[in-house]
């Protein structure tokens, strides 16, 4: 590959509303992601010799395709992010180079504010058109100019395309399925973000239960208490006595024996209702799911205070309300829940079910949910795929492109006491390019880098039952029934 011509070539590109800003070629060598683009992952990992390319697409996204100069493994990934983004995922542009593939990431179509960017809404007041960006044309606009851009440098298209993302990043997966089928062969979207409009009052719900009151609150130690109390009783019901509850759907929660066992006042236990129940209206109908029992020790991000979440306040306070300084503690279920929804909806929901364009072109969709969960709820993503079954006629034509794996104690995207590291692109690939439809998916739970547990995580409505045999830390005891 003659570099200096290729970078020329890329240079040369001619793409609507964008502009290529620089080319670089990058030797082989460890790579470092700053800490706080990628505040969670390993700090320096070997990438092979690759190019970089930034590009901008009007009028502020900002896009970077990075490609592996040998060893291209002839396919194109697409990666999403988290929150509000506001940054190029650098971390995830390694990981996919070091894997072979081409990728790109955006910024969505503006910057956040350090020090924590993806947590940042002020930059959407005022301005209608960052919303829409963010909502779903920086991503569609990314994929298209990061097509060209690959076809340039090596001479021919990606044979596939694949997008890759969790929480907003599992939002813009869907997204692309439901309003842009063509632009991906394979999708991955986890814990994703859908319905966002209603999705956050869930967040503020909680807050507003848990934190205005001191006499509201439940510590640590008594989420800790509610949780062993959920296990203690429930643990066993699924066949395995191994600290996770396989379909929190099943508990049933006595509150007076919490309430005994945590040390919890009445009022305490009134917002442990509310929590579990998740928001409703003044008419008492069910706004947004609550949160599944058996997470408890999880919740802290959400009800810990002193402060709520903050991607929820900023998406009802500036996406919504257009202020800097929105008071949460005013959000109101019906009034503003509609405004919310008349706003956001149009632009950034993405519950359609109506996925047949993207199966007719022979799409295959994979989404994924920790059943534990504090942040988006799993129940949701359940419910959207019934919505998705029942849209296209049963469970067997979907099950022809899509496939949902709920993660027992999984927590948000990652963490939590279930396993949660597993590999859900390599299945995606698989099925695509051969036809080979992920049944389970086998997890690992990983504690101060050793491996502690494997088990498989079964395509819902199955689950994983142990068969009475052998270790239940080790996935080839387990097999996948059908509910009961």
């Amino acid at each position: 590959m003659q570099l200096l011509e290729v970078s020329e070539r890329i240079r040369a590109l001619l793409l609507p509303e964008a502009h290529i800003d620089d080319v670089e070629v990058i030797a082989a060598g460890p790579y470092s992601a700053s800490p706080q683009w990628s505040p969670t992952t390993p700090a320096v990992v070997d990438l092979p010799d690759h190019c970089r390319v930034k590009l901008l697409i009007e009028p502020s996204i900002h896009v970077e395709v990075w490609l592996p100069i040998d060893g291209w493994n002839g396919r194109f990934q697409g990666i999403g992010d988290g929150g509000f983004v506001g940054v190029i995922s650098y971390w995830s542009l390694a990981s996919a180079v070091r894997d072979g593939f081409a990728a790109a990431s955006t910024d969505t179509g503006h910057a956040g504010k350090l020090p924590t960017p993806r947590l940042d809404g002020s930059w959407a007041i005022g301005r209608p058109d960052l919303v829409a960006d963010y909502g779903h044309r920086a991503v569609h606009e990314m994929t298209l100019k990061a097509k060209a851009v690959v076809e340039a440098f090596y001479g021919q298209p990606a044979h596939h395309a694949y997008w890759h993302g969790c929480s907003e990043g599992g939002r813009e997966g869907l997204m692309e399925a439901q309003l842009y089928p063509a632009d991906y062969d394979g999708i991955l979207a986890g814990a994703p973000a859908i319905n966002i409009s209603v999705m956050h009052s869930g967040q503020i719900w909680a807050a507003q239960h848990a934190l205005i009151d001191p006499e509201t609150h439940i510590t640590a130690d008594q989420y800790a208490a509610i949780n062993a109390w959920v296990l203690d009783n429930w643990d066993a019901h699924d066949g395995a006595l191994d600290g996770v509850i396989e379909d929190p759907r099943q508990v049933v929660v006595d509150y007076t024996a919490v309430q005994a066992a945590a040390g919890l006042t009445d009022k305490q236990v009134e917002t442990l209702r509310a929590l579990y129940q998740g928001p409703v209206n003044a008419a008492g109908e069910s706004v947004y799911p609550g949160l599944m029992p058996g997470g408890e020790t999880q919740w802290g991000p959400l009800v810990g205070g002193p402060k709520p979440f903050p991607v929820g306040v900023g998406m009802y306070g500036q996406l919504v309300f257009e202020e800097a300084d929105w008071d949460w503690r005013t959000f109101n279920y019906n009034t503003h829940l509609e405004t919310a929804i008349a706003k956001l909806r149009p632009v950034m929901d993405m519950i359609d079910p109506d996925l047949r364009p993207f199966k007719q072109r022979g799409g295959k969709l994979i989404l994924f949910h920790g059943w534990s969960d504090f942040g988006i709820s799993p129940e949701f993503t359940r419910r959207y795929y019934e919505a998705v079954m029942d849209k296209l006629g049963g469970r067997a034509v979907t099950e022809e492109f899509t496939r949902l794996f709920l993660l027992p104690g999984v927590g948000h995207c990652r963490g939590g006491t279930g396993a949660d590291q597993f590999d859900a692109l390599g299945p995606l690939v698989r099925w695509v390019e051969e036809g080979v439809p992920p049944d389970d998916i086998v997890a690992s739970r990983v504690i101060d880098g050793e491996v502690v547990r494997t088990r498989p995580v079964c395509a819902y409505p199955r689950v994983a039952r142990w068969t009475g045999a052998g270790s239940i830390d080790d996935a080839a005891n387990f097999t996948c029934v059908e509910p009961v």
